[in-house]
């Protein structure tokens, strides 16, 4: 099981993450198997007037390896009009790849598990609707337990 991360903060920012969903769902050996509610959340880092984040989280099983899923996700990205100026800037979509099975990759393009999910409540919390038993394969807890470590 892969999960990824759904953000959007410009334009019909719920229409935005439909569209990604959909898009993924269209892409050969990919399987969208359940899709979080979405949360309004303040952008984090980034400029301090951004506008609020709406987040979830997508599970997918798939039989692209974690580079082509990347690959694909850049792609819906750049598909959709997200252009990459600035890191942390306000965005139309933002795919990010959280988990992907079991796997720990540390690669120039992809680091997985995304090095700051233990950290983001935005996060977390859609991810643990779908995926509470997941285990975080490099600290080796599970996403409930990950948010319950945020929330105290």
């Amino acid at each position: 099981m892969a999960y990824i991360g759904l953000g959007a903060n410009l334009g019909d920012r719920a229409d935005n993450i439909r569209q990604a969903i959909e898009l993924l769902k269209q892409t050969p050996g990919v399987k969208v198997t359940a899709v979080s509610t979405l949360l309004d959340n303040p952008a984090v880092g980034g400029p301090d007037n951004a506008p609020a984040y709406l987040n979830g989280v997508a599970q997918v099983q798939t039989t692209l390896d974690a580079h082509a899923l990347l690959h694909r996700l850049l792609e819906i990205e750049q598909q959709l009009g997200r252009v990459r100026r600035v890191k942390w800037e306000p965005r139309s979509i933002d795919l990010d790849l959280l988990l992907f099975g079991e796997q720990v990759i540390a690669s120039q393009e992809l680091t997985v598990p995304h090095p700051l999910l233990h950290t983001r409540r935005f996060v977390l919390q859609p991810l643990a609707q779908i995926a509470a038993d997941a285990v975080h394969p490099v600290l080796r807890l599970t996403v409930g337990e990950l948010l319950q470590a945020l929330t105290g």
